[in-house]
């Protein structure tokens, strides 16, 4: 009779609800400066004197249920462009490589699941400040942990560089920066393997965008590929990948991803 009650009482029992609605979000964490944060469609109003964002979402680009994007105060969120705005606050944000590369892992696999977009991208910052113990990468790892509470780390995407292409001292010890910044990232995540993709610079500001990218393009370490940027259409700024350039970068980053 007991059990009998026990099977009873079950049967009518409410269902057991999850701490976090998505219990296992794919993880992927958007790091590096500008290009990575986005500046597609962001443009100078002459009228104004300052730098707008043109507006334009793409079909890549639209809101999906599942993709979501972790806030500046840590909270899961239906992901939207800008991606970076509240990340990379001080700077004018508009389309990134994130969301079409999202967009385009969903269309290629329906059943990946949902995605969780990690913001972490600072414009104008250099490789040495990317270090551990500095502050950009103790935000990284701070908010990429609190993400994992939610779900599994699946990659990490990877476009900085270019303001280190205005000093030779910083180009040459980029390659040694970077594996740095990699190797510690990875130790503090607890993820040795943790694929990363990397960028290869597309611009820069400096005249040694050849040294830097050689060191992206020839940085020889496990589960680290390069997809290399060189190329892709620039902004009237000659430094910022445009809004198509940014669909088409997603694109590569996805087909990168996917072959692993």
């Amino acid at each position: 009779m007991l059990s009998f009650i026990l099977l009873a009482l079950l049967a009518h029992a409410s269902p057991i609800q999850c701490k976090h609605p998505h219990p296992k979000i794919n993880i992927i964490i958007l790091a590096g400066q500008s290009n990575m944060a986005g500046r597609g469609g962001v443009f100078n109003d002459t009228i104004t004197e300052t730098l707008t964002w043109d507006g334009i979402v793409p079909p890549e680009c639209q809101p999906n249920p599942s993709i979501l994007r972790l806030t500046a105060n840590l909270t899961w969120v239906e992901a939207h462009e800008p991606l970076h705005a509240d990340i990379d606050y001080n700077k004018t944000n508009g389309v990134g490589p994130g969301m079409p590369f999202a967009s385009t892992v969903l269309n290629k696999d329906p059943n990946f699941g949902v995605i969780g977009l990690v913001p972490c991208a600072i414009g104008g910052t250099n490789i040495s400040q990317w270090q551990k113990g500095e502050f950009l990468y103790e935000q990284l790892v701070k908010r990429s942990q609190f993400a994992m509470q939610s779900g599994v780390y699946r990659a990490m995407l990877w476009y900085q560089g270019e303001s280190d292409t205005e000093n030779q001292q910083d180009a040459e010890l980029y390659k040694d920066n970077l594996k740095r910044f990699f190797n510690d990232l990875r130790f503090d995540l607890k993820t040795p393997k943790l694929p990363i993709i990397q960028v290869a610079l597309a611009s820069g500001p400096g005249t040694y965008i050849e040294e830097v990218r050689e060191a992206q393009l020839k940085t020889d370490m496990p589960y680290v590929k390069c997809v290399d940027g060189k190329g892709l259409p620039l902004g009237p700024d000659g430094l910022h990948l445009t809004t198509p350039a940014q669909v088409t970068l997603g694109r590569m980053l996805a087909h990168a991803f996917l072959g692993y």
